[in-house]
């Protein structure tokens, strides 16, 4: 592990509990992508509707859109590595009693739906503590960046080899075992956790203090940061009309390459082999690397993809695209939760990065439901074609946005030097 560490790539590895988290993290991630898998075919199976699949997702990602900032403001608050053992309990619950439902039979959509509501509100408290605490695990701030990097691979990793293996799990076994697999993993965060040597903390803020008004505080430093709030206003934009594309990947296994449950799971794997090349790639930038101009590159590359791919109806060629369409993506959001989490200050991290997650959940199910719906009236290849145009038109709006400070500057910096070349001539 210690000659891993050396490469800059891994860098992140050189503080234990960094390490510890992101096994404890890999376990996990593997069981959620094999249940999220699991619930959008057994739903799509039941109903064949494109906009039930996008209520499917609706039903997961909106309370989380809704409770996020709350649980922004309890991670900067409370003890955050508690935050995290309580909510894989709950996690864990909750996928333990959706298998035993399926595996009795009692597989109704809105049984289902219900319990995704629950686990939208379990992410809402869960994903903001456990981001912050990516600053606390890594014990040198310029290994940030590899740090989140790498959990993005990780994350990447999971959702190139879960769909995957949760395709095998479904033709064999049915979708009751892979919920029963993912309820077996959170006890790897708990374990990761407790051997972690937790640091001593400075105070949370005591109760006293009024929950909006903190609240208040975080989007009101947001709006004053005007860097981070285009760059959580730009996610929030392609959250919404580009990233749900995922919505019809089980349409195009069944209805556009007439296949099933592995079909599915192969699109899937594809899309996070792209996303996890992409996040390996992002660990291996230099430490000084713009990440805006990887924020604009990558929505190019993610919407070209999207636009090959919705032309293309041959499956092989296509995972090409899907591919490349993972690869944007996931930089894409990494590259902004660099930003956020580099820029933000300090007291107000967990407050900053709830309001990005805000922003993505927010975004995406009401996308989802928008995508699903527009599919039914126009198609599938349709949808993906309009949703690759849409964010090249944002990738050219947010260029103009978030790069031109940066050449300003630099015009700046040449008058400046051309004006005292000229008084110093002058002087002569």
């Amino acid at each position: 592990m210690q000659q891993i560490s050396n490469l800059s790539t891994f860098r992140a590895f050189r503080s234990r509990n960094y390490t510890l988290y992101f096994f404890g993290r890999s376990v996990s991630q593997f069981g959620t992508w094999m249940q999220r898998t699991a619930v959008v075919w057994v739903v799509y199976s039941l109903t064949h509707s494109a906009f039930m699949l996008g209520l499917t997702i609706f039903a997961e990602q909106f309370p989380s859109f809704l409770f996020s900032a709350l649980g922004g403001v309890a991670a900067d608050r409370y003890d955050r590595y508690k935050i995290v053992q309580l909510t894989q309990i709950a996690s864990l619950i909750q996928a333990t009693l959706l298998a035993l439902l399926v595996m009795h039979g009692h597989n109704n959509v809105w049984t289902i739906l219900g319990l995704s509501i629950v686990l939208g509100i379990i992410n809402a408290y869960d994903v903001p503590a456990r981001q912050s605490m990516i600053n606390e695990v890594v014990h040198e701030p310029s290994d940030l960046p590899s740090a989140l990097s790498l959990n993005s691979a990780m994350a990447s990793l999971a959702k190139l080899l879960g769909p995957a293996l949760s395709g095998i799990v479904l033709q064999q076994f049915g979708a009751g075992v892979c919920f029963l697999i993912n309820a077996a993993t959170f006890a790897a965060v708990m374990v990761s956790i407790a051997f972690m040597k937790i640091p001593k903390l400075k105070k949370a803020v005591g109760p006293s203090k009024n929950v909006f008004k903190e609240l208040a505080a975080g989007f009101h430093y947001i709006k004053n940061e005007s860097t981070i709030g285009w760059v959580i206003l730009m996610l929030s934009i392609v959250g919404f009309l580009v990233l749900p594309y995922d919505t019809l990947i089980p349409v195009y296994a069944k209805e556009i390459f007439k296949g099933d449950a592995q079909t599915f799971g192969y699109i899937t794997s594809f899309i996070g082999v792209g996303a996890l090349i992409g996040t390996i790639m992002l660990a291996s930038l230099r430490a000084n690397a713009s990440m805006r101009k990887v924020l604009i590159g990558s929505t190019l590359i993610l919407s070209l993809g999207l636009i090959c791919f919705s032309q293309i109806q041959l499956f092989v060629p296509a995972m090409i695209f899907a591919a490349i369409t993972g690869f944007g993506s996931v930089v894409q959001f990494t590259a902004c939760n660099i930003i956020v989490q580099s820029e933000a200050a300090p007291e107000m991290r967990s407050r900053a990065i709830s309001i990005l997650l805000t922003a993505i959940f927010g975004m995406l199910p009401l996308g989802s439901l928008l995508i699903g719906a527009l599919s039914e009236k126009i198609g599938a290849p349709s949808t993906l074609l309009f949703q690759g145009i849409a964010g090249l038109a944002i990738a050219y709006f947010f260029n103009k946005v978030l790069l031109p400070k940066p050449k300003e500057k630099i015009q700046a910096d040449r008058k400046i030097e051309k004006e005292s070349e000229e008084q110093f001539l002058n002087n002569i």
